[in-house]
């Protein structure tokens, strides 16, 4: 009996995904646990979203696979795509396709489950299209979190600022402060400072008692020793 041979096909949607190789390992798993023993003997990575067609590296791998008589193996059927028109003309080309997720499929059960996943990714589209609708019109500013790694160090500085301005607009805080003031003067120790705060009945800003590490924070934080 001659040996079948595979070629793999492994799709990730973005360039993120490429760039962590989760989605790709993930894939190459799949495909060796239903390999077993045996290994694909070519391998082809597209990057590229599943609603789209133009797939370079797709067109490649069914090429080497009619040159040598390989079958395309996918780890799942919603890797190859989630349009049921471009399914339905991969499923019907002389080129046999094998999904590991229904390596038992027929193409008739290929082609309602690709619908079903065409459908399904067409809700979440939907569903994010809403979501994003919905931050815009609450004045959530929206973008790419990449976009902020450059100015990492002032958001940090900002959000350090307001952490000030809003214990030093705590009421709890500024009269702890102005004690605080008067202790640090006469350098006692961080539990002696709490202590006196709680005896005098100074509160934090939260409302509890004082702790020497809590009294260490708002002499760094307003530098007061």
């Amino acid at each position: 009996m001659e040996q079948k041979n595979y070629i793999a096909y492994l799709r990730q949607s973005t360039v993120k995904q490429e760039l962590s190789g989760l989605g790709i390992e993930a894939q190459r798993e799949i495909i060796r646990n239903y390999l077993k023993d045996k290994k694909a003997i070519s391998e082809y990575i597209e990057t590229e979203s599943g609603k789209k067609s133009d797939r370079p590296k797709l067109i490649e791998a069914l090429s080497e696979c009619r040159k040598t008589g390989a079958t395309l193996i996918v780890a799942k059927l919603d890797r190859l795509s989630r349009n049921v028109a471009f399914t339905s003309k991969l499923l019907e080309n002389d080129v046999e396709i094998v999904f590991c997720d229904f390596p038992e499929a027929n193409k008739l059960v290929l082609h309602i489950i690709s619908s079903i996943a065409e459908y399904e990714a067409g809700l979440i589209s939907q569903r994010t299209k809403q979501s994003l609708r919905a931050k815009k019109a609450r004045g959530v500013s929206l973008g790419k979190p990449e976009n902020l790694l450059g100015k990492l160090d002032q958001a940090i500085e900002n959000s350090n600022q307001t952490n000030r301005q809003k214990a030093l607009d705590n009421p709890n805080n500024r009269r702890a402060i102005s004690m605080l003031k008067i202790l640090a003067k006469e350098d006692k120790s961080l539990s002696e400072m709490a202590r006196i705060l709680n005896t005098e009945g100074f509160v934090t800003a939260k409302g509890g008692q004082f702790k020497a590490s809590q009294v260490s924070i708002l002499l760094r934080r307003y530098d007061l020793r």
